[in-house]
């Protein structure tokens, strides 16, 4: 099998942005100085600039990864042939598993964290966000083209179904702190937000 290998500056800022994940999570982004993830990173702080000019522009490139690391988890797919119920609870069940997850919370309670005061800034990394097809508004375009649910707006619809889970599987446990669902609560999450979005929409 043959690997492609990686050059001096790829292996760098891997380094740096592992760096910054570790130190960001111990220390908070506010205290941590380039010169310390320089540091940990074991480059030069050149090396830093060279790749992020600011810890603004390493911040908002964590964001961009932390989202697409999300979105490329669930690989759920439309099925034609199977029950709807069951394949949205999976799917559901699926985005609710990463979301909320120790790694997902400790990320978004640490970027939001930073980001709450600059809106704009986060205005934009979420309209960038949005142009990336999740799983589930993939699943809703499919059946919609099947004939199998009636929606007039998919991106509405993808939102209301998300509302509906973070606001169990990822709001408190950001916002408030509660503990991470357990697995049976996070299956009645998902079994419980299918059900509803099929009554509307079926």
């Amino acid at each position: 099998m043959n690997t492609v290998k990686k050059s001096v500056s790829q292996l760098k800022r891997e380094a740096i942005i592992e760096a910054a994940k570790k130190m960001f999570k111990e220390q908070g982004v506010a205290s941590t100085s380039m010169d310390k993830l320089a540091e940990v990173a074991q480059v030069s702080k050149r090396t830093v600039y060279n790749h992020f000019a600011t810890k603004e522009a390493l911040v908002m490139y964590l964001l961009g990864e932390f989202w697409l690391e999300a979105i490329s988890f669930n690989q759920g797919v439309y099925d034609p042939d199977q029950d709807l119920l069951i394949q949205l609870r999976e799917i559901i069940l699926t985005e609710i598993g990463v979301i909320n997850s120790v790694e997902h919370i400790d990320m978004a309670r640490l970027i939001i964290g930073h980001l709450f005061y600059s809106c704009e800034q986060m205005s934009q990394e979420i309209e960038k966000m949005k142009q990336h097809e999740t799983a589930t508004l993939r699943w809703i375009k499919a059946a919609q083209a099947d004939g199998r649910i009636t929606v007039k707006d998919v991106q509405h619809a993808n939102q209301q179904m998300m509302h509906l889970i973070k606001g169990q599987a990822f709001w408190p446990q950001i916002m408030a702190c509660d503990p991470l669902l357990t697995e049976d609560e996070k299956r009645h999450l998902a079994h419980e937000t299918a059900k509803m979005f099929l009554s509307r929409y079926q």
